[in-house]
Order: structure tokens, then C-alpha cells, then sequence
């Protein structure tokens, strides 16, 4: 059994289990992108940029097929919806920015969005359907030493999507940024207020492709805030978010 369908969650080293010839240039081209990430407009005040493509995996073929963008007034959005489960944006859609296209045919960025798809499990039935894939590009970063950067929810949190998988591509002169799993039921605390017994693990992604993965039904999970550690360099920790979901057929009876 996997360590995700065992304990809910899995840490993992990509760049060791996914190693090919050009990793390292396709990894480059992840990370130059994430240099020029937009500000998230839901958040302009957190120091946190970001990008979102949504995606299907088809089960027959193991293709990947991106789906359409939103226009408008000359940008190309992407809309995201996470329905109760984050507690600062409860039942609202955010439209981000979405993934360039040569970003998006990334050999490296394709490998990892069908590992982690070889991670999850579901229903026999359910995999007659498109598994529908959501791919954030994250980055937080601070410039002022009294500054910090926060991920979105800012406490132990579920995301609705069966499965996440966060992917580290950067982390430089970083204080902070620390991941916790939890129970399901401390969700909307912060760790410091969880009984430690409710508590799986605290842990730290530092190398690059250094990943985690969560069966998002069976625990919570947490990233802190990053502040700068020293020097005048700027504090950066960029990570790649891919979750999946099943495509939900209608009840016409209901």
C-alpha cells in the first residue's frame, strides 16, 4: 500500500525519482517563470504571486489536455472555486492568472502532474471520466525584514479537492514556511493551538522537487509564514500546487 493511501499523506524527492536527461533545463525554465508571477489580486497586501491552469488527465490514454481560459480586457484567467473549504474566500470564485503555454508543455512540469496522478486512488467507476487537474504556481516573497508572506487559508485547513500535491521550487534565505499534517478536525486552527497528539508530523521542503502529497479526506495541513532570514536578500519560496478531482456527473433525480 502507499504511503498516501496508508497515512494520508507522503513526502517525496522528484528530482531523484523522476530524473531524466534535461531535468535540470526544463527545471530551470520552471523556476526563471516563477520571477515574473503576478501579484494575487485577492491578496495584494500578503507578498504572494501566483498563477492557475486547470487541466484534465485522460484515464485511457494518460494524455493531459488544458482547458480553455477565461479573456478578459486582454489578460487570460483561469477560475477557481473551492466552495466552504477556505474560510477566507467561503463559497466564491477568484479568477488567477493563468499558466503560459510553453510553461504548460514543460516535459518536467507533465511528468510530475501524471506522478502525482499515479499517486491517487479512486473508484473503479470513477475513472471512467476525466480526473480534472488544478495547477497553481505559487510564490511568496518579502523584501523588508518586519514583512511576512502568508498561504491561503492561514491555519490548518482541507482544500475540497480529493488529492493536493505541493512541489517546492525555490527556497532562499527563508526563516519560516514550515508544513504541518493534522487530523481532519483541527482545521481552522493554527498548530500552535492543535493538542500535539493531533499532530502527524511537522516538516520542512527545502530541496528542489522536494513534494508532499495529501489525501485531502483523511488529514489538514498547514504552511507558515515566510519572513526573511537574513542578509538584504529577499526571502522566496516558490511551489508548484497540483490538485485533482473527480468530474461530477448530475443526478437528475435530485
Amino acid at each position: 500500500m502507499s504511503q498516501l493511501k496508508d497515512k494520508g499523506y507522503a513526502i517525496y524527492d522528484y528530482m531523484e525519482s523522476l530524473r531524466y536527461d534535461g531535468i535540470e533545463k526544463d527545471y530551470e525554465a520552471l523556476l526563471s517563470y516563477f520571477e515574473n508571477l503576478p501579484i494575487d489580486d485577492y491578496a495584494p497586501e500578503l507578498n504572494r504571486y501566483r498563477r492557475y491552469s486547470r487541466a484534465l488527465v485522460l484515464p485511457t490514454s494518460g494524455n493531459i489536455e488544458w482547458l480553455p481560459d477565461v479573456k478578459r480586457e486582454g489578460n487570460e484567467y483561469a477560475a477557481y472555486f473551492q466552495g466552504k473549504f477556505n474560510p477566507e474566500h467561503p463559497g466564491s470564485y477568484r479568477e488567477f492568472h493563468s499558466i503560459d503555454s510553453d510553461i504548460r508543455d514543460n516535459k518536467l512540469l507533465k511528468k510530475i502532474i501524471m506522478a502525482n496522478y499515479h499517486e491517487t486512488f479512486w473508484q473503479k467507476e470513477d475513472k471512467i471520466m476525466p480526473i480534472h487537474v488544478g495547477v497553481h504556481f505559487v510564490k511568496l516573497m518579502v523584501d523588508n525584514d518586519e514583512d511576512k508572506a502568508v498561504s491561503s487559508p492561514d491555519c490548518l485547513h482541507q482544500d475540497g479537492e480529493p488529492f493536493t500535491f505541493a512541489h517546492l521550487i525555490e527556497r532562499r534565505n527563508v526563516k519560516g514556511g514550515m508544513n504541518a499534517i493534522g487530523i481532519p478536525e483541527v482545521r481552522g486552527k493554527q498548530p500552535e493551538e492543535v493538542d500535539k497528539k493531533d499532530l502527524h508530523e511537522f516538516f520542512e521542503i527545502s530541496k528542489p522537487l522536494e513534494s508532499y502529497g495529501v489525501d485531502d479526506s483523511a488529514v489538514s495541513h498547514y504552511v507558515g509564514p515566510v519572513m526573511k532570514d537574513s542578509g538584504d536578500d529577499s526571502a522566496v519560496r516558490s511551489v508548484i500546487l497540483i490538485d485533482y478531482q473527480l468530474t461530477v456527473v448530475a443526478d437528475m433525480d435530485e
